[in-house]
């Protein structure tokens, strides 16, 4: 009996260091295969990032990433290493209650004086008039998405600071945006907000492929307060396809039912040469919270906290969509 078991160990034993091994193998194949960079990249080995999404994760942020000695800026979690700015507020804008339950923090942004016209609204993002040269890989690119959690705190729209009636509010909410290779900090590329639709708030998706191009939009039927609940956090995608020219929504890992609102053609993909692409131009930046991420002037600000936000150079799949949404 004893000889039987020494055998049944010494095979289990023989048997576990071959899978280790195998398993080793897999491991340095799979670090091969990375695209430049990705090695040193922390979404690789994010639990919280769905691995089929890692080769194309352009840009992450979960505001767990301060600068060091410089908390009023975030760090990239995602391939590009493109830092963003946390304008106005600095730290303060980073507060304790993340989407990941019992997890670290999320991102307060929002307008903080709607009595006059100023720049001093909370937002974020990265902006460079020269475009910025490490979103490279969203120039020329042949589809987009953008995910995250977001969490509406106070009443949205904000108050229109820069018009005189007191009761003006602004006609959208920006939630987060890859801009356009010639924006001046409003346009984009690629982007998920809140915006009067034939006269009617909805959650939308925007897209413009072209720089100076035509935009399209398609807006979920559902009322957005639905959507985006208040004091609720939800997970939103938005993806991009510029050859096919579709765009698609999805909240909690769910594709949203919506239309778009210009008819025919407004990306010009009709006919050759195929693939359409967006621009071959870096973009300028990415804008979130709000626009104009050089902090120029306020617009579209969004009483609201972000978490675990997602700019991949792809358009990811309804799976992907769904499997990310139960990273949580």
């Amino acid at each position: 009996m004893r000889e039987r078991l020494s055998a049944v160990l010494m095979t289990a034993l023989l048997c576990g260091s071959l899978t280790a091994a195998a398993g080793e193998g897999r491991a340095d194949a799979d670090i091969e295969k990375r695209p430049a960079g990705a090695a040193r990249s922390p979404a690789w080995g994010d639990p919280k990032v769905l691995p089929s999404l890692r080769r194309n994760l352009v840009a992450h942020y979960d505001f767990e990433h301060p600068v060091p000695g410089d908390p009023a800026r975030e760090r990239d979690q995602g391939l590009s290493g493109t830092t963003i700015d946390l304008v106005n507020g600095g730290a303060s804008m980073r507060v304790r209650d993340g989407a990941h339950p019992g997890r670290g923090h999320s991102l307060q942004v929002g307008q903080v004086n709607s009595d006059t016209a100023g720049n001093d609204d909370w937002k974020a993002g990265v902006y460079s008039a020269t475009g910025v040269s490490t979103l490279h890989a969203f120039n020329g690119v042949e589809g987009a998405t953008i995910m995250g959690w977001f969490k509406m705190t106070g009443p949205n729209p904000g108050l229109n600071s820069g018009t005189p009636d007191p009761a003006d509010r602004y006609n959208a909410v920006g939630l987060a945006g890859v801009l356009s290779g010639d924006s001046q900090g409003h346009d984009v590329r690629a982007l998920l907000e809140v915006i009067s639709v034939s006269g009617e708030l909805r959650v939308v998706a925007l897209g413009r492929r072209v720089d100076g191009g035509s935009s399209q939009t398609f807006a979920a039927n559902e009322d957005w307060q639905s959507v985006l609940p208040l004091n609720t956090w939800v997970f939103l995608a938005a993806t991009f396809d510029f050859d096919d020219g579709v765009m698609r929504l999805y909240k909690n890992g769910r594709s949203l039912a919506g239309s778009y609102v210009l008819p025919r053609d407004p990306w010009a993909v009709s006919g050759p040469p195929e693939p359409d692409l967006a621009s071959a131009t870096d973009p300028r930046g990415i804008k979130i919270g709000g626009s104009f991420p050089q902090n120029t002037r306020e617009a579209n600000p969004c009483d609201c906290r972000l978490d675990g936000l997602m700019f991949l150079d792809r358009v990811v799949t309804p799976r992907e969509v769904w499997l990310q949404y139960h990273r949580r």
